[in-house]
């Protein structure tokens, strides 16, 4: 089984979102999105779907795993928080780390 590299996910994730953009129907976009990038019409309307849904952008860099310890009331705040929104709690833990490190170099 081939699996699609992180940034070839970003690229057709932003190809959809443009022919979102054009304000073309379902299947057309699903059939350009198809040819353009030899996927399933499935494959390709999934990534329709996560860019109607507004999914947030994919970075083309790859991701690492890091474990970390938290008191076990913080885990299930974490949890329902991400549940509630309809991410995933590496989302949320991401946005949190770059909004703290944004304000780090804001304010040294």
């Amino acid at each position: 089984m081939i699996r699609s590299t992180r940034a070839q996910k970003a690229e057709r994730l932003r190809a959809a979102r443009r022919l979102l953009a054009d304000e073309i129907g379902m299947a057309e976009a699903a059939m350009a999105l198809s040819r353009a990038f030899g996927l399933s019409r499935r494959q390709a309307y999934r990534y329709l779907e996560l860019a109607r849904a507004g999914a947030p952008a994919m970075s083309a860099e790859n991701s690492v795993t890091i474990t970390l310890k938290m008191p076990e009331s913080l885990a299930r705040g974490l949890r329902d928080h991400a549940s509630k929104r309809g991410v995933t709690t590496s989302e949320v833990v991401r946005q949190a780390v770059l909004a703290f490190l944004a304000a780090k170099r804001r304010h040294g």
